[in-house]
């Protein structure tokens, strides 16, 4: 009996500390729009021990193999250049498969099935959402999410010939 008094109490213990973590995790959010202005998406940014988790929900997005990546610029104007070049603060060459990259903003590409809607979770443990930090999405002009009309092929610089960007989101608290 006095096992499972401890059990229980070493379990309660851990719920309120597991319940403490996700209560102070820090969180920003981007609304996805597209050329027209029409909500297409939400991505839910979450700060982990180990980088920033992208939780991203699209709906009406073109189907197929498009590149995504965080920009530069917190703004969102079409045609989107507004936003900027990829975020980068190490200035490293673009792409994963590049021998000086990766960009802190690269991301792997998007597979958008023919109905237009994913729903998906991504990590990249080279951004932070803590303000004052050199990698930090929250700098003086903030950050935005691109979406772009093809796929990144991973090793071109500065972009990975993406082409058009198409949806668009500043990151914001």
């Amino acid at each position: 009996m006095r096992v499972a008094r401890v059990m229980c109490s070493l379990l309660a213990t851990a719920g309120v500390a597991a319940f403490s973590f996700a209560a102070q995790a820090q969180t920003a959010k981007a609304s996805l729009k597209d050329a027209t202005g029409k909500d297409v998406g939400t991505v839910q940014l979450v700060q982990t021990p180990h980088g920033v988790l992208l939780r991203m929900s699209l709906k009406g997005v073109a189907s197929g193999e498009h590149a995504f990546h965080i920009h530069a610029v917190g703004k969102c104007e079409a045609p989107f250049t507004s936003a900027g070049g990829h975020f980068n603060p190490a200035s490293r060459k673009h792409g994963m498969e590049a021998a000086d990259g990766a960009h802190a903003g690269d991301m792997p590409n998007l597979f958008i099935p023919a109905n237009g809607e994913l729903r998906i979770d991504v990590a990249n443990h080279m951004i932070t959402l803590a303000k004052g930090q050199p990698n930090s999405v929250f700098d003086a002009d903030g950050s935005a999410i691109i979406i772009h009309a093809g796929p990144d092929d991973y090793k071109t610089d500065p972009a990975g010939n993406a082409g058009d960007r198409i949806v668009c989101g500043v990151i914001t608290e």
